[in-house]
């Protein structure tokens, strides 16, 4: 018999003796704070990277928005960070935005590059590329293909990287899923004249990545949306990615010059 602890009244994300008073989204950039409360127990969380498109062939994923937490003072301020945006341009994918409250900061996810690669997981700042970040803990950065708390592409971890995708056009070609983490990267894309299978977004704790599609002909090949802290990543579509799930999922990677898809919005989390 398997027992899982989010069916279990016992157990519970948040900081011992408090409570989650409030959920701050991306169209907010204010705050209103209670008469004495003087500091609050943050978890905050950076927006996931948008896929990128190749004119021919396959794009990478986009990157898992970070996942920073931690005590800071209570302010009126906030930036929630937005997922980046997927284009139909064959070019870098575009970057999440960082969140920020208080000391608290997570960076934005990185977009697929402008080739193959996925774009590495954000840890408390955007960096970009496939490497990911240092995290607010102190721990370094991954290499592409390397585990770390905030993954670089094709790696899993806390905030994982997305897939790379597929170059070669002829034949049966099938790209790079997304990541496994607490928030994930999207799926790689492959775009081929043969049978061509874009990677599906990676899978998280509480939510799933999205399928790719799969078909033969340059019209599919497009990367599932990974998985975010708060919803899972969406299907992808044709040859166009799906879009990361909110909370912080990389979006998926498009193919043929299909539209890559969108990361999910960042948001903060108010203990006091």
């Amino acid at each position: 018999m398997s027992v899982s602890i989010y069916n279990n009244s016992s157990f519970t994300d948040s900081p011992y003796g408090l409570k989650l008073q409030q959920t701050i989204i991306a169209s907010s950039s204010s705050v209103v704070i209670p008469t004495g409360i003087n500091r609050v127990y943050a978890v905050v969380i950076g927006g996931g990277g948008a896929g990128s498109t190749q004119t021919t062939g396959g794009g990478g994923g986009g990157g898992a928005g970070g996942y920073s937490a931690g005590w800071t003072y209570a302010t009126t301020s906030v930036t929630v960070g937005t997922g980046g945006t997927g284009t139909s341009t064959a070019a870098v994918g575009n970057n999440g935005g960082s969140s920020i409250y208080g000391m608290v900061m997570a960076g934005g996810g990185a977009g697929g590059a402008n080739a193959i690669q996925g774009g590495g997981g954000a840890g408390a700042v955007t960096l970009g590329g496939s490497t990911g970040s240092v995290a607010y803990t102190g721990a370094p950065g991954a290499n592409s293909a390397t585990v770390g708390y905030a993954a670089g592409r094709d790696a899993a971890g806390v905030s994982s990287g997305g897939g790379s995708g597929n170059a070669t056009t002829t034949g049966t070609q099938t790209a790079s899923a997304g990541n496994r983490g607490l928030i994930c990267g999207g799926g790689g894309a492959a775009g081929t004249s043969g049978t061509g299978t874009g990677g599906a977004g990676g899978t998280g704790d509480l939510f799933a990545g999205g399928a790719g599609s799969s078909g033969t002909g340059t019209s599919f090949g497009g990367g599932g949306g990974g998985a975010g802290y708060t919803g899972a990543g969406a299907n992808a579509s044709a040859n166009n990615g799906g879009n990361g799930g909110s909370g912080g999922g990389g979006g998926g990677a498009a193919s043929t010059l299909g539209t890559a898809g969108s990361g999910g919005n960042g948001v903060v989390y108010l203990y006091y």
